[in-house]
Order: C-alpha cells, then sequence, then structure tokens
C-alpha cells in the first residue's frame, strides 16, 4: 500500500476514532431531593431507549456513558421521574421532586402499617417537614391548621411551656376528657417528641382507625414515629434556630391625665344615681404604662444534634436538644434539655431486636396568668392588672415598698410586684424507655412483643413574698410545694400474619395488652417566714404549717384485640378491628367492655372501565362504623368514699371523716358510636388529590354529676357521677392536594384543608339545663355558661343586651337593672315584669366556630423555596370578661370605650355611660365575633448548591428565615381572637369542654421572627 493510500486510510480511521470519542461522552454528576438538597442514593439513571444504566452511590453520585442528544432517565421510588437531554456539558447535577402521588406510602396504623390506598378509615398524615416548618416547644403545636378535623390550641396563650389542647372532630364528651390518645413508637399514652426527631405523624379519626385502641379511642389517636438509622456512613446533622419573640398585639388603655378625667367623670355619674355628692378624684403623680412594665422582648434558642448510621445488621438514631425560651412576660420563661436514641439490630433472618429511649429535663418560670380572682395571686392575674391598675400610680411608694391599687376597685398587688416578685418554678423530668423484639415464627406469621416502662416527676414550688402587700404581706409570706410522681408500665404481645388467597391479601393480627399506671402526689405549704430569702427551699421556718395533701391513684387496663384485613383483587377492601377492655378504674358491675368496628373500601379507578382513565388517577370510597370508648375519668369514683373534715371535740379542733358519696357499681364508660363516609380522588397523574369525609358520632352513656341525692342523706359530694346523658357530633372534612406547576427549576404546590363540625347535647339528667361559672370569683353573676339538651355545648348564658337607655319612658319589651337612669344599659325584659332578673337570662353567644381552615402554598426557584402558611377560624363567639371588668368603671379601661361613652350631649352610641349601674354584668353587650384569618407562617429557605457544599466538606447546608403570627384578621376587639381562659376553677383547661370562649388574663399570643440553620455532614 503507498503511502498516498496509507494516508487516506489514517485519516479515515482518525475520523471515526473522533466520531466515536464525540458521541461516547463520560457524564457525571450528583442527583438531589429538592426537599433538602441531601445526595439521594440508589436512583436509576437510564439512557432512553437503551440498556445502559447504572445508579447512583450513597452520596448521589453517578457515572454514566452516553451521546450528545441522547436523553438521561432519572427514577426513584417516591419522587417525579425527570428526563434530561445531553449536550457537550460532562457533568449534569439535578434535583428530584418528590412525588406528591403518595397512593403507595406506608402508612401507620395501630400495631402496624399499610398502604395508603388500601387504608379504610379516615387518617390524616403529617410529613416531617410541616412539623418542623416553623420552631416549635412540643410538635403538637406543628398540627394546627395541616389536619382538616384537628383543631390546636395553647392551653394559655405565648406562655412559655405551656401545655397544648388537641380536640379532633369535636367534643365528644361533657365531663371527661376530650384530647386524643398519643401513642410514640407504639409507647401507648406517651408524651410528645421533638419536632425534629419525628419522621412521621398520624392521625386517627374514624372508629375504623381508633378502634384497635378500644376504650380509648374516642376522641382520636395522634400516632407519632420517630428517625430510626439507615445503613451507611454516618451521618450527622445539626439543627439550630434564634428567634426574637414580641407582643403581637395590645390594649389602648388610658394615660393618667385620662384616667383622672374618668375616674372624676365615673364619680359624677354614681352621684346621679345615689343622689349624693360626688367624690373629688385626686390624681397621683405619675404616669405608668403597666404595660410597658410587664411586658419585654423575648427570644428562643433550640438546638439539635443528632447521628445515625448503621451497617446492615444494626442501626441507630440518637439525638441531643436544647430548648430555652424567654417570655415576653418578664420572669416567664421554659428551659428544657432532651435526648433520644433508637437502636434496631437484624439479630437473624428471623429475630429483630430494638430499643427506642427518650429522657428529658424541662424547668418553667410561671408568671400568674389566667386567675381566678383569688387572694393568692394579689386579686387577679399579672395580665388582668396591668389592664386594670391605675396609670396615676407609680410602682413604688416613696418608702421604697410596692404601691396598691387603693385608689378605686379592690385593693391588690400592683401588677410589676405580681410578675417580679412571686415565685413559681416547675421542674419535670421524664424518661421513657421501649424494648421490642420481632420473630418470624413461620413464613408470614411474626410475633412481636414490647415491655416499655415511663416515668414522670414533676415539682413545683410557689411563693408570694412579704413584699406582695396584699397578696402575702399579712401572713408574712405563703409558700407551697408540691411533688408528683406518675410511672407507667406497658407490655403488648401480638401476632401477625400475612398470606396471598388467590387474587386477595389477608392480614391478621392478634394481641394481649396490659398497662399499669401509678400517680403519686404529695403537696406541703405554710405562711409566716422570717425572710423571703430561702423562697420555697424552707418550709420547715414556716409559723404557720397549712394541712398538707397527698394521694396515689392506680388504675390497670388488660385489653385483648385482633383486627382483619382483607384486599380482593386490588379493588375490594375489607377491615374488621375488635378490643375487649377491661380498666380499673370502672365499677364493679362494669369492668369490661368490648369496642367493635369494620369499615369497607372499594377502588373504582381499579375497574376496567376506569383503568384507562387519563382524567381519574385514583377513585376510592370508604364507609366505617364502629364503637369506642372514653375511661378518662380519676380512680376509685365509682366506690363508697369518705372525707376528712374539721371537727370540734371539747373545745378543740381535731380531724373527722364524714361520707362523702354512695357506691355506684355501675357506673361504665362512654361510649362512642361513629360512622364514616370518605371519598379520595386522584386527577390527572394525581396532580390533584382530595379526600372528603363525613362523620357523625353519638357519644353515649355520658358520665356526669347527678346531684339529685337530697341532701339530708349527709353526703359532702352533691354530684355522684352517674352514666345519664348523650352528646352528637357530626361534620365534614376536605383535604385537597394540588401540584400547580412542577419543572426542572420551579415548583408551586397547595395544600387545603377544611373542617366543620356541629355538636349537640341530645339528653342529660332529666334532660335539665346545666349551668357553670367561668368568670373570676369577684364578678357578681354566677352561672355564665349552659348545657341545654337541643343546643351545642358551653353555650354563653346572661342578659341580652338591647341599647342605652336614653331617659323618658323605656322602650317596650326592655328594662333597666335597678335604680336606671338615663345612660343606662338596656336589657330585653324577657318575662315582661318591668325588672331585670335571672329569669331575663338566656343563650347569648356560641363559642363553637362554624369552620375552621388552613392553606399553605409551597415555592421552589432553584436552591430557593418560599412557604406560606394561613390558617383560620369562621364564626365561634367570644365572651370578652377583660371589657366587663374594663367597663366597670372601678379600674382603668379602653380609650375606645371612653370616647364612644354616653353622655348628655354624645347619645348616638351604643356603649352605656361610664359609671353605670350594671356592676361587671353577664350580657350580649360582651360576646363578639371570634373569626380569624391569621398569616401563622411565612418561611424563605435556601440550600447552599452542591458544588459549595462539596468544597467545605458538608452534605448540606440550608439557611432559613421565618416569621409567625405576623398578620391576624379579626374584628375581635381583645388581645387576641385564639382564647381559652379556663374559668372560675383555677384549673388547667388542656382537656375542658365546657368553658370555652372566655377571654381573661391569657398570656399573649406572640410574633417571631427566626433564623435557622441546617447542616448535614
Amino acid at each position: 500500500m503507498n503511502l498516498k493510500a496509507k494516508s487516506a486510510l489514517f485519516a479515515v480511521l482518525f475520523m471515526c476514532i473522533s466520531a466515536f470519542a464525540q458521541e461516547n461522552l463520560t457524564i457525571k454528576g450528583k442527583v438531589v431531593s429538592s426537599l433538602d438538597n441531601m445526595g439521594l442514593p440508589g436512583v436509576n439513571v437510564l439512557v432512553s431507549g437503551t440498556s445502559n444504566g447504572t445508579s447512583t452511590d450513597f452520596d448521589g453520585n453517578y457515572q454514566i456513558s452516553a451521546k450528545e442528544g441522547d436523553l438521561l432517565q432519572f427514577s426513584f421510588v417516591g419522587f417525579v421521574t425527570k428526563s434530561i437531554k445531553v449536550t457537550n456539558k460532562t457533568t449534569i447535577d439535578t434535583s428530584l421532586e418528590e412525588d406528591t402521588n403518595k397512593l403507595e406510602e406506608v402508612v401507620v396504623v395501630g400495631y402496624g402499617s399499610r398502604k395508603k390506598s388500601d387504608i379504610t378509615g379516615a387518617v390524616s398524615s403529617v410529613t416531617s417537614d410541616e412539623l418542623n416548618a416553623f420552631p416549635v416547644l412540643d410538635a403538637a403545636q406543628a398540627l394546627q391548621g395541616r389536619a382538616a378535623g384537628v383543631v390546636v390550641q395553647s392551653n394559655n396563650g405565648g406562655e412559655p411551656g405551656a401545655p397544648i389542647n388537641i380536640k379532633i372532630r369535636g367534643n365528644t364528651s361533657i365531663s371527661a376528657n376530650s384530647s386524643p390518645l398519643i401513642v410514640v413508637d407504639g409507647f401507648v399514652g406517651a408524651s410528645m417528641p421533638q419536632a425534629n426527631d419525628i419522621k412521621s405523624l398520624e392521625v386517627l379519626k374514624d372508629a375504623s382507625a381508633t378502634a384497635i385502641y378500644g376504650s380509648r379511642g374516642s376522641n382520636g389517636v395522634v400516632l407519632v414515629t420517630t428517625k430510626k438509622g439507615k445503613s451507611g456512613k454516618l451521618s450527622i446533622e445539626l439543627n439550630t434556630t434564634y428567634a426574637v419573640q414580641n407582643t403581637a398585639n395590645r390594649l389602648d388603655l388610658l394615660n393618667a391625665d385620662e384616667f383622672a378625667a374618668y375616674q372624676q367623670d365615673v364619680n359624677n355619674n354614681i352621684a346621679i344615681t345615689s343622689g349624693e355628692t360626688p367624690a373629688i378624684y385626686t390624681q397621683g403623680n405619675a404616669n405608668t404604662d403597666w404595660q410597658d412594665l410587664i411586658y419585654t422582648s423575648g427570644s428562643t434558642v433550640n438546638h439539635q444534634l443528632s447521628f445515625s448510621g448503621g451497617s446492615e445488621k444494626i442501626n441507630f438514631y440518637a439525638s441531643g436538644n436544647y430548648f430555652k425560651q424567654d417570655g415576653i412576660l418578664i420572669n416567664s420563661g421554659f428551659e428544657r434539655t432532651t435526648f433520644l436514641s433508637n437502636i434496631d439490630a437484624q439479630v437473624s433472618d428471623k429475630l429483630k431486636l430494638g430499643l427506642n429511649l427518650f429522657g428529658s429535663r424541662g424547668s418553667k418560670d410561671g408568671v400568674a396568668t389566667q386567675s381566678d380572682g383569688s387572694v393568692t395571686v394579689g386579686g387577679d392575674d399579672v395580665i388582668s392588672l396591668a389592664m386594670r391598675f391605675a396609670p396615676d400610680k407609680g410602682v413604688y411608694n416613696a418608702d421604697g415598698s410596692f404601691t396598691t391599687n387603693d385608689a378605686v376597685g379592690d385593693e391588690v398587688d400592683n401588677p410589676y410586684a405580681v410578675a417580679s416578685q412571686r415565685v413559681d418554678e416547675t421542674v419535670t423530668d421524664n424518661f421513657r424507655a421501649n424494648f421490642y423484639a420481632n420473630y418470624e415464627l413461620l413464613e408470614g406469621l411474626a410475633f412481636k412483643t414490647t415491655f416499655g416502662l415511663s416515668t414522670e416527676n414533676d415539682t413545683r414550688g410557689v411563693y408570694q413574698p412579704s413584699t406582695l402587700q396584699i397578696t402575702a404581706g399579712g401572713v408574712g409570706g405563703r409558700a407551697r410545694v408540691t411533688n408528683s410522681q406518675r410511672t407507667n408500665i406497658l407490655s403488648e404481645n401480638y401476632l401477625t400474619y400475612n398470606k396471598e388467597i388467590g387474587k386477595g391479601d389477608l392480614t391478621l393480627l392478634a394481641g394481649y395488652s396490659y398497662q399499669k399506671t401509678k400517680t403519686d402526689v404529695f403537696a406541703a405549704a405554710g405562711t409566716g417566714f422570717i425572710s423571703d430569702a430561702f423562697s420555697y427551699h424552707a418550709l420547715g421556718t414556716a409559723s404557720g404549717l397549712l394541712q398538707p395533701d397527698s394521694y396515689l391513684n392506680v388504675t390497670e387496663i388488660q385489653s385483648q384485640f385482633g383486627r382483619v384485613n382483607y384486599d380482593y383483587d386490588d379493588k375490594y377492601l375489607i377491615t374488621a378491628t375488635v378490643r375487649r377492655d377491661g380498666a380499673s378504674n370502672f365499677a364493679a358491675n362494669n369492668k369490661y367492655a368490648i369496642f367493635p368496628s369494620g369499615a369497607i373500601g372499594w377502588k373504582i379507578s381499579n375497574e376496567d372501565f376506569l383503568a384507562d382513565s387519563e382524567t381519574i388517577s385514583n377513585l376510592k370510597l370508604r364507609a366505617s362504623y364502629g364503637v369506642t370508648g372514653n375511661p378518662s375519668i380519676s380512680p376509685y369514683q365509682s366506690l363508697a368514699r369518705f372525707s376528712s373534715i374539721y371537727a370540734s371535740s371539747n373545745g378543740e379542733t381535731t380531724f373527722a371523716i364524714s361520707p362523702e358519696q354512695p357506691a355506684n357499681p355501675d357506673l361504665k364508660w362512654e361510649s362512642s358510636y361513629q360512622a364514616n363516609f370518605g371519598v379520595d380522588l386522584g386527577l390527572l397523574d394525581n396532580r390533584i388529590t382530595l379526600s372528603l369525609d363525613y362523620y357523625n358520632i353519638d357519644t353515649k352513656d355520658l358520665i356526669l354529676g347527678n346531684n339529685g341525692i337530697p341532701e339530708y342523706f349527709g353526703f359532702l359530694n352533691d354530684a355522684i357521677l352517674t352514666n345519664l346523658g348523650e352528646i352528637n357530633n357530626r361534620g365534614f372534612e376536605v383535604s385537597l392536594n394540588t401540584r400547580n406547576i412542577t419543572n426542572d427549576n420551579f415548583s408551586w404546590t397547595t395544600d387545603f384543608n377544611f373542617s366543620k363540625n356541629k355538636n349537640e347535647v341530645v339528653s342529660l339528667i332529666n334532660d335539665a339545663d346545666l349551668f357553670g361559672d367561668a368568670a373570676p370569683s369577684y364578678f357578681s353573676v354566677d352561672d355564665n355558661y349552659i348545657l341545654r339538651v337541643g343546643e351545642e355545648v358551653g353555650l354563653f348564658w346572661g342578659y341580652e343586651y338591647a341599647g342605652v337607655y336614653q331617659g323618658g319612658a323605656v322602650p317596650a319589651g326592655t328594662a333597666t337593672l335597678a335604680n336606671g337612669v338615663a345612660g343606662d344599659p338596656l336589657f330585653r325584659d324577657i318575662d315582661d315584669n318591668g325588672s331585670i332578673t335571672d329569669d331575663d337570662r338566656k343563650a347569648i353567644g356560641n363559642p363553637n366556630p362554624d369552620y375552621t381552615f388552613g392553606i399553605t402554598n409551597n415555592f421552589s426557584y432553584k436552591n430557593f423555596d418560599l412557604s406560606i402558611f394561613f390558617q383560620g377560624s369562621q364564626g365561634g363567639d367570644i365572651f370578652n370578661l377583660t371589657d366587663v371588668q374594663l367597663n366597670n368603671g372601678d379600674a382603668n379601661t379602653t380609650r375606645d370605650y371612653y370616647n364612644s361613652a354616653w353622655t348628655p350631649t354624645n347619645t348616638n352610641t351604643n356603649s352605656p355611660r361610664v359609671g353605670n349601674n350594671s356592676n361587671r354584668e353577664i350580657s350580649s353587650r360582651f360576646v363578639e365575633d371570634g373569626s380569624y384569618i391569621r398569616l401563622k407562617n411565612i418561611a424563605i429557605g435556601y440550600n447552599l448548591p452542591s458544588d459549595v457544599v462539596e468544597k467545605i466538606g458538608l452534605d448540606n447546608l440550608r439557611i432559613t428565615l421565618s416569621a409567625q403570627n405576623l398578620l391576624t384578621i379579626t374584628d375581635y376587639s381583645g388581645l387576641d381572637p385564639e382564647v381559652n381562659y379556663f374559668g372560675a376553677s383555677g384549673s388547667n383547661n388542656t382537656s375542658a369542654n365546657t368553658v370555652q370562649g372566655f377571654d381573661f388574663g391569657n398570656y399573649p399570643t406572640v410574633k417571631s421572627v427566626n433564623l435557622s440553620l441546617n447542616v448535614k455532614f
């Protein structure tokens, strides 16, 4: 071959090699999740139309050969498949969006799990991202507005460490607890862990879902699963947040000059009524804004460090958390340290072991709020005192002692003194350990046993020093220490059997449960201390020791339970559940009860006539009916009991006993009979998913206090518990999720939920009205809410306000209170006898909202994301007890009332004259619409690009700026429409069903701005 021919052949070969080199590029890159920018291991990377493929490694990295113009297809379970065209670039990084088609998502149910597509009950799932959208002390707070049918409220506004009240599908009881059962990693009755430690949270709402918990399922069940470790390299994650907080609102009160003029007007108007010479008000020499003194800027820090990892045989997850909140009210705060650890070991092919450990220590500095008006807190709480107290008084007298309110109204300690001097400290230690072993006995048959122990030790010390003249000055200081210890032992054992039978899948569950709870409480108190220096730590030095108190409660529950799930041809679903519970706290004749439920489901979208539909991706009908119970009463309520009393013998005080109540051997569970009908719909490849549920709950055998026992029987308790009454709850729930826009750089999703609940009292003891008092003790009118057959629970009860009396003839059908003159309030004279008496009171408001809702819009653009969350409530009246107090004339008042009050020259008004004759009346004048829409959270986040993160040796770095409660749209005139005053009882209202919608001295809701950092190594 000559040189010319060789040269030509060489040129051809060179061109072929060059062409081949151009066609076969080596493509490298990283695949991450769009949620957190973390690498995704195991993603399938395929050259479309070929068998050429690979998968990503543990960190999400891949390498593949491809030609320019090829399509690379990236697919991974739970994420939307993405295709990218190969250009001349050799590095292709990408992110995958989570697939909102979660029909194959596994949902935790009682004692097991099910595919979401196979669920026949009403279950709402809340994701970890939603729970961590903004910093919270208790993960329960993050549920608010996230799940249809679930209402979440703080027990006391923004108070640091305040307990959280959860209600699912309304009040299913009147006097028993309506809080749901909390189950954490299988431990029944556990406390909620930190939000950052939670992997998934499910809310079980209907009887099909909750009946597996039998006697404790009436109020719904919240199932929490904490995070586990994964095989692979050690993963370290740091979450840290700092927040600045302030009051969301304040009342516009009078200053010193305005207050002096107001008080003189009050005196002048009182003189008109009495016919006496008006008293002269002497203005003080100060101008104090008491709200400015008690409120401050608050802050929150929250740090969490977690470790996870493992091998094929064993994995672990461990985290430590530190939370500290300085409240917006001076001297209020909360601090807590928490740890959690999960260890799972695959000992053999058949045996798996696991251990869950949880512990925390919390320390709360409390300030008196939501007072019942008793002297032990200075005559009122700090919030109410700041509104009542005269602004022309200073903080200190000339001798350095604290001022008291001695010019108008009741003499009380000033709010700054109560906030700064009163000590209220609570230390709480929690520990929980839960061990499990799961053994596969045969193919498809597994046995699981769990044993758990939890303890809670709570010590509260309260000290009112002698510097508080009204509270404790006369007794030389007042101290009280209360200690409670609660131990909970739980043992559960159950078998699970799975078997394919022809076209069907059968799952059987059968088990036994035993739980014992012991509560031991001791309290001691004293007065008269030589020095305030030792606070409540020196009870032995008290000159006046008060009677100590102690008690022991023990309850036991033994249960047998079973469940059958059958899925035929992936179209027809059947669920049947039964549980038999025996509880020690019920009477001899009713220790045991059976709670059954059944449910059916039909996957219509899997039928042949819809299988190929491009519009309907999913359509399932659900129906269920079942019975659940509520055992939430104290032990020994069915027994004959005696009480200790003081008596006199030979002129000396001695202890004696007296019959307290007779035995009721037939006291039994309240039982809720619940029907649920649901539809699950997915459209356009599940870009739109919709769930609709209608429910009806009849709770029978309500446990009520029967006061029909004649007094001459000699029993001290006139409200013996008995099963007499019925209540109905019915409602409608909507959950809508849409993927509005989804592309490589931008996405927009919307989550919306809506809940409407209507409750009705069906029957009571002899169908007679039951009344209760929710006002502080110094208010003049008792019985300000009512339970009445045919009405909703907890209606406000009082006079119907009819405007301002203008003098002369009283308008027909109305009357004033005694000695009414022009400018005094008019009320409807219902019995038309010409005077206002107790017989003229009626239902004047309904605290139950018409509906609640929540809507979240999530946007993402490249490495940025934005979340906007609105939450709201429509309807639901509020009784503004604060306005009742501030309109009474013996305290400060709002500028709005003073400027609008009736005078002879300002008669065109609906506000009575100052110093009128109403005397803190309970009337519809103070009932307001509590509807609101709140911007609950807005957050913007940024994930550093993967190449930058890799250079600094990290897996991910995310920064988030968020704000809570920035905007509230409402017509309510008070501090906040989310009110939860516990009423005259002066006790915790986390389970209150009747005292609703009252506002007085609540710790204010806070608005906050937060900066968060998430780092993964």
